[in-house]
This record gives structure tokens, C-alpha cells and sequence, in this order.
């Protein structure tokens, strides 16, 4: 027995069975010595109160809650608002730090001076105090709930935080949101493809502009199909009319590269009002399909134009570098 003992780690096992079992036997002990105490003061245990009604209002949520939804929701609530929060703050936090980092290796001495006491000071003060100055320091400096900072009877700001007005059917943030994310994947995805298509064939390829009237007519089928209330209209309409809208920038830089200085400004004047004229078909066109299909249909058909610009600058000849005559 005693040889078997001396082997170190059988006696590192040992000790830590030993430990594990005081530790479980120590739990148990104060679980149920505090269950019944519980029980003789009459105060209920367990986790029924979960399905029971919150009653707290949660002015910020992506979860639909509701102060007569029960506590499971508030904590799941909690759970999502946690993880936004994270999440923002982690870009935010990357953003911030690399921006900083870059600073502080400036050639320019204002810069890095003023990057390097930014990054002494925070450097040397423990998370801690930042969580008290902000709750002790800032947070109990404002106002009660009902003697709030107004902005225009819009937006108001208390001990509560920043309560700022939302719509009930957050439906249109959702495709707001969706339809941002499907833009920037589109044109992640088409610079992937020209990349690797240059590489392959030694050909470039114009990427932004291309990738900018495919998200324009991307945008307007968003538009067209899913905008069914007056907020998703209102969410959307801004990617529409920036994509939209700077379609036709796009085509101004691009043509003023394929003439001659002589007669650049005649041809590409030749080249807008010819579009101007066969756009005249279009409030026609549209009016017939919205008579047939509904105007969502009929704006959403919009987007095949979109598609053919995008055909049309991929088929436009590569001029730079070249003395146009």
C-alpha cells in the first residue's frame, strides 16, 4: 500500500478526489441547510417564478418583450441586449484601437503625442474605476424620470439612460437590416470573384462600379417587393436613393474617360439626354404592370435596368492608359 502511495500521481488524483468530494459534501450542506430554512419561513424556492409576469419595462429591445410577458422573457431579453451590447462594443473597441495604434506610430509629432498620453492614461487606470465613474460619476449626476432632459419632446435622457421613440412593428428594421447585409455581401462576394478572375486570366476588372449598380438594383427589388408599410419604406428608401440615385454618377465618371477632351462634353450630353428620352417609357411602363401586378411588382421590374447597366459597363473597353484622339 504504502509504495503505491509514493507514486506522485496517484497522490496528486488522491488529494484532488479529496478535495472534490469536501467541496460537493460542502454544497449540499449549505443547499440544504438553506432549503430548510426556506421552508420554515415560508418563502417559496425553486423556478416557477420564471413563467410568473415581469411587470419591468425594458424601453430597448430586439426581442419583442412586453412588461405581461413572463420572466423567462425578461432574462432572455437581458441575454440579447448583453450580446448586442458586446457586440458593438467589440468593434467599436477594435476600431478605436487600431485607429489609435496607427496614431501613436505618426510621423506627425501632434498625433502620436496626443495617441500616446491617450494610451498612457487609460493603460494605467483599472476597468473599475471607468464602471464607477460612469455609474457614480455621470449616471447619478442626471435627472429623475419624470424631471428628464427633453430634446424636442422626442428623445429624453435620465438616470435610466436614453429613451428614444421606436416603432411597434420592428419588422421594417429587420429588413432594413437584412437588406444592408445582402448589399455588402454581394459586393464581398464580387470583388472575391474579380480578384480571382484577374489572377486567372490577367484581366480587370471593374469591381465598385459594377458592384454599386448590382446593389442598386438589388436595393430597388428590396424596395419594391418587401416595402409594405410606411417604416420599411422610410428604412429602405435611403439605400435606394443612395444606390439608385449614385447609378447615375457612376455613369457620368465612367463616360467621361471613353471620348476625346474635343468632343467629351457634346458626346457625353449626347449619351445623357438619349438615356433622358428612352426613360420617357418608363412612368408608362410602370403604370401598366402596377395596374396588372400591384406597384410593388412594378418597381421591383425597375431593377432589371439596374442589371442591364451593370451588363453595359462589364462590356465597356478599358481605356486607361491609352490617348484617346
Amino acid at each position: 500500500m504504502m509504495p503505491f502511495l509514493r507514486d506522485r500521481k496517484v497522490r496528486d488524483i488522491f488529494w484532488q478526489a479529496a478535495a472534490t468530494i469536501v467541496l460537493i459534501a460542502l454544497v449540499w450542506f449549505f443547499v440544504r441547510n438553506a432549503s430548510a430554512n426556506m421552508v420554515k419561513a415560508g418563502i417559496a424556492s425553486g423556478f416557477q417564478f420564471l413563467w410568473r409576469d415581469s411587470g419591468i419595462e425594458v424601453p430597448f429591445n430586439l426581442t419583442g418583450y412586453r412588461p405581461s410577458d413572463d420572466i423567462l422573457a425578461l432574462l432572455w431579453t437581458g441575454i440579447v441586449n448583453t450580446l448586442l451590447v458586446s457586440a458593438v462594443s467589440i468593434v467599436v473597441a477594435t476600431a478605436l484601437g487600431f485607429t489609435v495604434g496607427l496614431l501613436r506610430l505618426s510621423r506627425n509629432w501632434l498625433l502620436s503625442t496626443l495617441a500616446g498620453a491617450y494610451v498612457e492614461f487609460v493603460r494605467n487606470i483599472p476597468l473599475l474605476f471607468f464602471v464607477l465613474f460612469w455609474y457614480f460619476g455621470v449616471l447619478a449626476l442626471l435627472p429623475a424620470p419624470r424631471e428628464s432632459l427633453a430634446f424636442h419632446d422626442l428623445v429624453f435622457l435620465n438616470r435610466r439612460g436614453l429613451s428614444i421613440p421606436l416603432p411597434d412593428d420592428l419588422t421594417g428594421f429587420r429588413i432594413a437590416l437584412l437588406a444592408t447585409v445582402l448589399l455588402f455581401a454581394a459586393q464581398w462576394g464580387l470583388a472575391r470573384w474579380a480578384r480571382a478572375r484577374q489572377a486567372r486570366t490577367g484581366r480587370d476588372f471593374p469591381t465598385w462600379a459594377v458592384g454599386f449598380v448590382l446593389c442598386a438594383a438589388l436595393a430597388v427589388a428590396i424596395y419594391g417587393r418587401l416595402a409594405s408599410s410606411p417604416t420599411i419604406l422610410l428604412l429602405t428608401g435611403p439605400l435606394v436613393g443612395f444606390f439608385g440615385h449614385g447609378y447615375f454618377s457612376v455613369f457620368g465618371v465612367m463616360l467621361a474617360e471613353f471620348f476625346p477632351t474635343g468632343i467629351r462634353a457634346t458626346a457625353q450630353g449626347l449619351c445623357y439626354n438619349a438615356g433622358r428620352g428612352i426613360s420617357a417609357l418608363a412612368p408608362m411602363t410602370i403604370g401598366a404592370i402596377a395596374g396588372r401586378s400591384g406597384i410593388g411588382v412594378a418597381l421591383a421590374c425597375t431593377s432589371v435596368f439596374y442589371l442591364v447597366g451593370a451588363m453595359l459597363i462589364y462590356l465597356l473597353p478599358e481605356t486607361r492608359g491609352r490617348v484617346l484622339e
